[in-house]
């Protein structure tokens, strides 16, 4: 689609993985991963969830992106709290950058927190280690109990928590042109061959997607699909060495890693607030959708991205039948 569609896995889904599956063996979670895969792929298939996203407007859609980023940008600043010098060098740099190398400050940004924290004695080096990762096939079992348990709740959050932002981010960026169904389908295919080495959900992403569809990725719209590519590149990387990747970050210190983060979604997050600001008439529904997101509310085992979606738009419904 030449268009930086990214995907990830659920992060949400994760989350509830995390308190859903004591008790459960492995096989009988693969089991449950293969269903939530198969009912991703049918909702693609029937093109159900496309109809749905495209009857939300753009306002709301880009509220509820900025809700879902806006805690990232804060968290420069209360890290910048806790740790002064570390931070207020990181946001220096990006400054400076932003004068004279866009495209490169946030690389450029992670370069100076990797040396600063290293200069404070902020690294932890004994958690560095080195290995490549083997893929481990697991057999499926499937447990009814199981399915109904973590399967179904897994296909339920992972698409309202994620695939709803995902779709959010595309159209808040100007990828009209992207449809939805065969991209839903694809993930939901994805899901059923990769489960069994243990991969979970795999969904449109939203964050990791905003920083892909922005300006900083490429001046030029349409070829900002580029940054796609470099995203896969480097997911294969991260996979390869996952742990690795893993125990990397956690030697650095977490006030880093959260500015980074931040400072690299700052200018989606004023896109995406110029876009849900912009049209007056749609303006209160969506600061409703950019509050209850942001707010982080979560009602059963649902998180905010999708109350703030449907509290946006029932605002918008019933102020649009004012007299």
């Amino acid at each position: 689609y030449r268009a930086p569609v990214i995907t990830a896995w659920s992060t949400p889904g994760a989350a509830l993985l995390a308190t859903s599956l004591a008790g459960v063996s492995m096989a009988e979670a693969i089991g449950a991963f293969l269903f939530s895969a198969v009912l991703t792929l049918l909702l693609g298939i029937s093109g159900a969830f496309e109809r749905v996203m495209s009857r939300v407007p753009l306002p709301i859609a880009s509220a509820m992106l900025a809700g879902i980023l806006l805690q990232f940008g804060v968290s420069v600043f209360t890290a910048l709290e806790a740790s002064p010098l570390l931070v207020g060098t990181m946001v220096l740099t990006y400054l400076v950058c932003r004068l004279w190398l866009p495209r490169y400050a946030i690389i450029l940004v992670l370069l100076v927190g990797f040396v600063a924290s290293w200069g404070l004695g902020q690294v932890q080096a004994e958690h560095l280690s080195w290995a490549l990762s083997e893929p481990v096939w697991v057999t499926p079992a499937f447990n009814p109990a199981v399915l109904l348990g973590v399967g179904l709740p897994l296909f339920i959050v992972t698409m309202t928590s994620q695939n709803i932002p995902g779709v959010a981010t595309l159209r808040a960026s100007g990828y009209q042109q992207v449809p939805i169904s065969p991209v839903i389908s694809g993930t939901g295919l994805t899901s059923l061959l990769l489960t069994p080495f243990g991969g979970f959900a795999f969904n449109l992403a939203a964050i990791s997607a905003a920083i892909c569809t922005g300006p900083e990725a490429h001046p030029d719209p349409e070829r900002r699909y580029t940054a796609g590519i470099a995203a896969g590149i480097f997911y294969l990387l991260a996979g390869l060495f996952g742990a690795s990747v893993v125990a990397l970050f956690s030697a650095f210190p977490q006030a880093m890693i959260a500015t980074v983060a931040g400072l690299a979604l700052l200018g989606t997050i004023g896109t995406s607030l110029a876009g849900a600001c912009g049209n007056a008439d749609s303006r209160e529904a969506a600061l409703v959708t950019l509050l209850i997101t942001a707010s982080g509310v979560s009602y059963l085992g649902i998180g905010a991205a999708f109350w703030g979606l449907t509290g946006g738009l029932i605002c918008h419904w019933l102020l649009r039948r004012k007299p």
